[in-house]
């Protein structure tokens, strides 16, 4: 059989479509419909069922999917060591999705390390977005991703670091001295991250500590919290431990263990699982890896300076 048909069968499985996968391969459509009806023809089946906008795979295509995603992924890492990938003269684009935690955090640390070993590579940062991940994952869209880890065990995820939550507070806060107690922390005025990815977790464990009289201010970027607690001093915010360390050193605030027990965020790093342009792919993975594996990040940057003192 002719791989380049199992190749068009592989990139139309993990895009839907046949325009996606047409574009992802640089040929036409029409070639993608003319080697999908081969293939069809070859297997005695369809393969692909048309379903609204995209095309939802057969109960075949289902499961021949891993075996030739497995066969041509060794076939195309055999041809990489011969072709090779090398950063030095490499003008590869590569895309990232992170929070805006990791973007600050996280990517100047990246990009120096890529940057230094490969000075044409290209490297964009993609707002994450977790309910897409697995998908832009499984089609390519993005080539890493910097998340907390997700329950589909089907992606590659090395974990880089894992990440507590404490109670972040104003230095004139009464509650910041002396051990803080769940009652305390209920009823207190809390601010609260729209997208923030340990938001689930953080919910479920002050939802079975019962109910309080505090009332939520919701914001939509972590660089609001630090000028809203050093102006408000009676609010609080549940942010990483790592974070709340670096506003400390750098804001009239400090912060507090939490009262209850919380399972720590783990932060991973996830790579996509399409076939096309493997070497580059692992030679990123391994450099984000090595540069970022149990580092704490850089957060004090966060947010505009601290107004001077009057």
């Amino acid at each position: 059989m002719d791989l380049n048909l199992l190749r068009i069968f592989i990139a139309v499985y993990e895009t839907r479509s046949l325009t996606e996968a047409a574009n992802r391969l640089f040929i036409t459509q029409p070639a993608v419909s003319q080697a999908l009806g081969r293939l069809r023809r070859s297997l005695d089946d369809s393969l692909f069922e048309r379903s609204g906008r995209g095309m939802a795979p057969t109960p075949l295509a289902h499961s021949i999917y891993p075996d030739f995603h497995g066969s041509l992924l060794a076939i195309d890492r055999t041809l990489d060591t011969v072709h090779g990938f090398d950063p030095a003269s490499s003008d590869h684009h590569f895309r990232i999705a992170m929070s805006e935690l990791g973007e600050v955090g996280y990517f100047p640390a990246l990009y120096s390390a890529v940057s230094d070993a490969a000075p044409k590579v290209t490297v964009e940062v993609v707002p994450i977005d977790v309910s897409q991940l697995s998908a832009w994952l499984s089609r390519g869209t993005i080539d890493l991703a910097i998340s907390p880890m997700l329950p589909n065990g089907s992606l590659d995820q090395r974990l880089l670091k894992i990440e507590d939550y404490v109670a972040l507070l104003n230095q004139n806060n009464e509650l910041a001295t002396g051990e803080l107690t769940v009652q305390q922390l209920l009823d207190s005025e809390r601010a609260v991250v729209t997208g923030d990815s340990g938001s689930l977790n953080l919910q479920t464990g002050l939802n079975r500590m019962g109910s309080g009289s505090g009332k939520v201010v919701t914001v939509h970027r972590f660089s609001s919290i630090p000028p809203l607690l050093s102006a408000c001093e009676k609010v609080l915010a549940i942010v990483p431990e790592s974070i709340a360390e670096g506003w400390a050193a750098t804001w009239p605030l400090t912060w507090r263990p939490l009262p209850f027990d919380l399972p720590p965020t783990e932060i991973s790093l996830l790579r996509r699982m399409t076939l096309q342009h493997t070497s580059a792919l692992d030679w990123l993975h391994q450099k984000v890896l090595r540069t970022l594996s149990g580092k704490q990040g850089e957060f004090s940057s966060i947010g505009a300076s601290p107004p001077p003192k009057t």
